[in-house]
């Protein structure tokens, strides 16, 4: 039977998790909700904690509308899981990898990913992706997609729990750190997909940085404006290595992504990307 949200229908099979409401492990403990992510796929967040956001919805959207047909893929700095299963719910035929630092995070994306009937295809494994063995030469994937933390230790208030510093700042690598790894690991014309800021400009150049040094090439990137009329604060980037590409290769700069009218109202466009990924619009 078809279910509705606020008149929208929600694509998919009901998660194996939503069947089996006597399994400890499948169920939010104390200080966790289990929330909708796409279509009837869950995810496991602590009340307090790091919570999904925009910015990993958008970076699951924009590599797999430009990597469609990837058989494997790799998340880096993974966190919950949310990036990864956005994109497993859209690439329903691939497997996939992913690599977190932090143990509480690893904990709960494991969780959501048997609630969502993803463990035959799904490998998350627990570490620091910088550190060799984590990821052997030979582990090579046709879609990297990332989440990259934006601050220095130095830029800002850290907040008020771990899990939520690791996600915002550098304590583990810069998205210089995520631009080599994935050079090291794409297969043959693969795409890394990545968000990041693009305001001040100093933080674009980062990303335009440590792809070029990473021997990577921006085949297409997009700024997204986070209400109609406002300067663009995030950046979405596709990379390949720039070795597989021809020398003239030109990056293509997209329109920019508008997330909210003047109004407050969600913007026609984002309607059709969150649609796109499974969630109401």
């Amino acid at each position: 039977m078809t279910k509705f949200f606020k008149g929208w229908a929600k694509p998919g099979p009901e998660a194996p998790g939503a069947t089996q409401s006597d399994h400890p492990d499948l169920q939010p403990r104390d200080c966790e909700t289990l929330d909708a992510l796409s279509g009837e796929f869950r995810i496991f967040q602590l009340s307090g904690g790091h919570r999904f956001s925009t910015d990993d919805l958008l970076a699951a959207w924009y590599g797999t509308t430009w990597c469609p047909s990837a058989a494997r893929v790799l998340d880096l700095g993974s966190g919950i899981g949310s990036v990864g299963m956005i994109a497993a719910w859209r690439l329903q035929g691939a497997r996939f990898v992913t690599v977190e630092a932090q143990d509480i995070s690893v904990v709960l994306a494991k969780r959501s990913a048997s609630f969502n009937g993803l463990n035959d295809r799904y490998d998350i494994r627990h570490g620091d992706f910088r550190d060799p063995g984590v990821l052997a030469p030979e582990d090579k994937f046709d879609l990297i997609l990332g989440s990259p933390p934006y601050f220095a230790l130095t830029d800002g208030v850290l907040g008020d729990h771990p899990q939520k510093i690791a996600c915002r700042f550098e304590t583990r690598g810069t998205v210089a750190a995520y631009c080599e790894v994935a050079a090291r690991h794409l297969n043959s014309g693969g795409v890394f997909a990545c968000v990041f800021p693009v305001s001040p400009d100093t933080q674009r150049e980062r990303v335009v940085s440590a792809a070029r040094d990473a021997g990577l090439k921006i085949v297409r990137s997009r700024d997204v404006c986070l209400r109609e009329g406002d300067v663009p604060l995030l950046g979405l980037f596709a990379m390949t290595r720039a070795d597989h590409l021809p020398p003239s290769f030109q990056t293509w700069t997209e329109p920019v992504l508008t997330i909210r009218t003047r109004t407050g109202a969600v913007h026609p466009e984002y309607q059709a990307v969150k649609l796109a990924i499974g969630f109401p619009p």
